[in-house]
């Protein structure tokens, strides 16, 4: 069969390219994806953005980050206040708890687990619903209005936290409270806890004059590493931050519970 004439076979190319020109919707779908501002928002689907963002920031991809991405603090708000956030907490602590079972306690009472405070044990929701769900631009945190809050001592209990708490002493652990707090703070503290159904504890530990300016990475890892020297076994740890996981010192499984509202290092 003889070959279509040169001009001929051009016009079979152009005719489709002016169509994809003329008409942008009939183009190939292409597989460059659209990176999200500086500031963390995009122009369009917002809100998936920002579980993608929530996404990284729990599983530590995220790295340091210093503020909520000023696009997110509806998302995050509706978040906290949805039914997610619990279900969240609920299907972390069930893993806890499956883990913790398989641990062999051998009575002596060295079988530790370690609890953060702060949304770990106690939400401090009230406080951030008055002060933009977090630390963002518009919210930066503020220390004085804080210690304010948690003098006052009526943060309430996480459901799922007290369930997973109680279980883990019925098993035998003996429980270790590590926050960040400062020691001032133990009276005000030790009374919240027993307020909304905490009690039994080994220790309280909380930062005292040496531990002022370190890392929370640091003072913690520091205080497990103490805890191990005195003969604890650290089978479980569980924080709302990594810097109450990770480090030097570190338990045999950590559980991380949501928290993206601030990171701490």
């Amino acid at each position: 069969m003889a070959s279509p004439p040169r001009a001929l076979s051009v016009s079979f190319f152009v005719l489709p390219l002016l169509v994809l020109l003329i008409n942008p919707a009939t183009s190939i779908r292409t597989s460059i994806i659209k990176l999200p501002r500086s500031d963390g928002s995009r122009s369009t689907a917002a809100d998936t953005y920002c579980e993608s963002w929530r996404l990284a920031v729990e599983t530590n991809n995220a790295g340091t980050w210093g503020v909520l991405p000023s696009s997110c603090v509806d998302s995050v708000a509706r978040y906290l206040n949805g039914d997610q956030y619990g279900s969240d907490y609920d299907v972390i602590v069930d893993y806890a708890l499956a883990f913790a079972k398989t641990v062999k306690i051998s009575g002596d009472g060295k079988d530790v687990w370690i609890f953060d405070i702060d949304e770990t044990l106690l939400t401090n929701i009230g406080y951030y619903k008055n002060h933009g769900y977090g630390v963002s631009r518009s919210e930066p945190f503020d220390s004085k209005s804080f210690n304010e809050w948690v003098v006052q001592g009526t943060a309430p209990a996480f459901a799922a936290s007290l369930r997973m708490y109680n279980a883990l002493k019925k098993l035998g652990f003996t429980i270790v409270l590590l926050t960040g707090r400062d020691e001032d703070q133990r009276n005000v503290t030790e009374k919240n806890l027993r307020d909304v159904g905490y009690s039994g504890w080994e220790r309280l530990i909380l930062r005292g004059p040496d531990d002022q300016g370190k890392s929370a990475t640091n003072y913690k890892s520091e205080q497990r590493s103490k805890l191990i020297d005195q003969g604890f076994k650290i089978h479980g740890n569980t924080g709302d931050q990594w810097s109450d996981l990770l480090g030097f010192a570190v338990a045999d499984r950590s559980f991380k519970v949501p928290n993206p509202m601030y990171y701490i290092p």
